[in-house]
């Protein structure tokens, strides 16, 4: 059998890979395993501060190179949201590629965690988008650099409830920081994704006394909510919810790119703060927003829980001590305010020149120590 050479791979694609202008990802890894029918992309953005975590997305693209690219900002965003969580731990992320109600099994599973075990630990998974915790106790057979696995199997069990606790904390911080008080009872909050996490932020604010308005393209996600808790309001789609009249509040909890130019325009809400990764959809919305006079509370940084709670995983699980973490986050917003009013920036570059700072600091040390 002949050995075909690959000829198509262009210049566009080598340049998202090394994405220069972002600072460029240390290491990126194409796995594919025939006999399971595994695609997955393993995206190492910094490990200045530690070994990189980051979850494992499992989605189907409309292309391969979709799929580089959602691992790509996926795995910076961790490294500025560990940066900022305080964990010493880079970012990185992982994409399998493909239906999960299709394609995933066992044995690809399996597959997968041998991929994250030959990178020796430069790369810690945990679950995200369409991977469970389920899944993560196989990943682990093969693998020691899997988190977010059951509390059967030495984990840490589901890590939506500190994320969500963690954007409710981003969300006082928000109110404490516009209406001078950290409480969102009586304010009207619109929820864009009420699945994993969404449910979960929803209770918390209930229980602080907010007005709730709800969106979730699976209707067994929003009656979930509404047989619980008939004094919710739900909506037919995200545009109806972020024209809700009234709105002081909008999440989005669901898939990233929520916030682009016609929804920023269109947002009645005076404050953004939700569980999405990557909710700017191109840069200069957090401009955008800042100009319309709304607060836009970091994504990374208030949607930190999470990862907090599984890094917490390579220690020995304690969830006091995960909880007294993510309450810090609350903090941490405060922080990023103060910094960007006092830059005259927005809070989103605030937050990246925080980080930023931190990860160059960490690789200033290293050199000193390796010179």
């Amino acid at each position: 059998m002949g050995v075909t050479t690959v000829t198509e791979m262009t210049d566009g694609v080598l340049h998202t890979l090394f994405r220069t202008e972002q600072g460029g990802h240390e290491q990126v890894v194409l796995c594919q395993d025939r006999a399971t029918g595994l695609k997955a992309v393993i995206a190492i953005h910094s490990t200045a501060l530690g070994p990189a975590l980051g979850g494992t997305r499992f989605h189907a693209y409309a292309s391969d190179e979709e799929a580089v690219l959602d691992a790509l900002n996926l795995s910076r965003g961790m490294s500025y949201k560990n940066a900022m969580a305080g964990l010493g731990l880079g970012g990185g992320k992982a994409v399998i590629i493909g239906d999960p109600d299709v394609i995933k099994t066992e044995e690809l599973l399996l597959a997968y965690g041998r991929f994250v075990e030959s990178l020796g630990g430069r790369y810690v998974t945990a679950c995200d988008v369409g991977t469970y915790v389920a899944d993560m106790d196989v990943v682990a057979r093969e693998t020691r650099w899997a988190t977010g696995r059951s509390p059967e199997n030495g984990g840490a069990g589901d890590s939506s409830v500190l994320t969500a606790f963690g954007v409710f904390q981003g969300m006082r911080a928000s109110a404490q920081h516009l209406w001078g008080d950290p409480t969102l009872r009586g304010r009207k909050v619109g929820v864009a994704g009420v699945g994993k996490v969404g449910h979960y932020l929803v209770e918390h604010l209930l229980e602080d006394g907010a007005e709730v308005v709800i969106t979730d393209v699976r209707e067994d996600s929003v009656r979930r909510i509404l047989e619980k808790h008939p004094q919710v309001v739900a909506v037919a789609d995200t545009d109806a919810l972020i024209r809700t009249e009234g709105l002081d509040i909008y999440a989005p909890c669901a898939l990233g790119g929520a916030l682009n130019d016609d929804t920023v325009r269109a947002l009645t809400a005076t404050i953004v703060c939700g569980a999405a990764n990557n909710q700017l959809a191109h840069p200069g919305i957090e401009k955008d927003l800042a100009d319309r006079g709304i607060l836009y509370a970091p994504d990374y940084v208030v949607n930190a829980g999470g990862v907090i709670q599984v890094a917490d995983e390579l220690h020995g699980f304690d969830f006091d001590r995960c909880k007294a973490k993510a309450t810090k986050i609350f903090d941490t917003t405060l922080e990023i305010f103060a910094r960007a009013k006092s830059d005259g920036i927005p809070p989103a570059a605030a937050a990246d020149r925080i980080a930023e700072q931190r990860m160059a600091d960490a690789r200033a040390a290293k050199a000193a120590k390796a010179s």
